[in-house]
């Protein structure tokens, strides 16, 4: 009789094993919302896009942030990030700056072999979540570096957005906050691409010189040399 009782357990356990899985809540996966960007038409300017830095609570893992009133900070339970974050914050940016400055040659750091950018852009992403009652809230630095390296702009910037409480709309929230990021950084970029395609001041002419006073040349001079006269009352003596 021990085996019909081992297979009746082994039944049971298996049941229960079951029943566990089926009432474990399904885990939704979700990706940023990059809109509906037009294709770029032309190759404008040249933009080095990055590096682009997280703040560390947003490369720990792939689950979506939640923030709480309190200023507390917790995963969701049901809610992931379908792939890296950092790669789908980038290549929204990535898209979105190529139509609003309508250009294809935008590059993400590091670059390509050969590829000389007029404007670096350097962005910091320090905050960037939502939560139940909070709205999607974003915060950054960037900086715009021109073709020699030098800094032409530094700005900090916050942007809001409110949503509908539920993972689906915080993450539709914070898609828009980083489209309007984009809208904002273009907007920056484009005033130097203006003076990296205008063309360079003329140079000074140059002033002639005063021309020196001319100096007549004067005949040589023929030293003087007395003039022998003949002489007179002379008696010349023949033999």
């Amino acid at each position: 009789m021990r085996f019909p009782r081992f297979r009746l357990l082994v039944l049971l356990a298996a049941l229960s094993l079951l029943g566990a899985c089926s009432f474990r809540p399904t885990t939704t996966l979700y990706r940023l919302d990059g809109g509906d960007p037009a294709i770029p038409e032309r190759n404008g300017m040249a933009v080095l896009l990055g590096p682009v830095t997280l703040a560390d609570y947003l490369r720990q893992d792939t689950l979506l942030v939640q923030r709480h009133e309190d200023g507390s900070l917790s995963t969701a339970r049901n809610a992931r990030w379908a792939g890296d974050l950092k790669a789908d914050i980038d290549q929204l940016l990535l898209r979105q700056l190529a139509w609003r400055l309508d250009s294809h040659r935008l590059v993400p750091e590091p670059g390509a072999p050969g590829f000389k950018p007029d404007v670096q852009v350097q962005l910091n992403i320090t905050r960037l979540d939502s939560g139940p009652k909070q709205p999607a809230v974003l915060e950054a630095q960037w900086r715009l570096l021109d073709r020699q390296g030098r800094l032409r702009e530094s700005r900090l910037i916050r942007l809001e957005e409110s949503h509908q409480n539920s993972s689906a709309d915080q993450v539709r929230a914070q898609s828009v906050v980083l489209q309007r990021l984009a809208e904002q950084l273009a907007a920056a970029i484009q005033p130097l691409a203006k003076q990296q395609t205008s063309a360079p001041a003329p140079e000074p002419r140059k002033t002639a010189r005063a021309a020196a006073p001319k100096v007549e040349k004067k005949p040589p001079q023929v030293p003087d040399i007395p003039i022998v006269s003949p002489t007179r009352d002379v008696e010349v003596f023949r033999f």
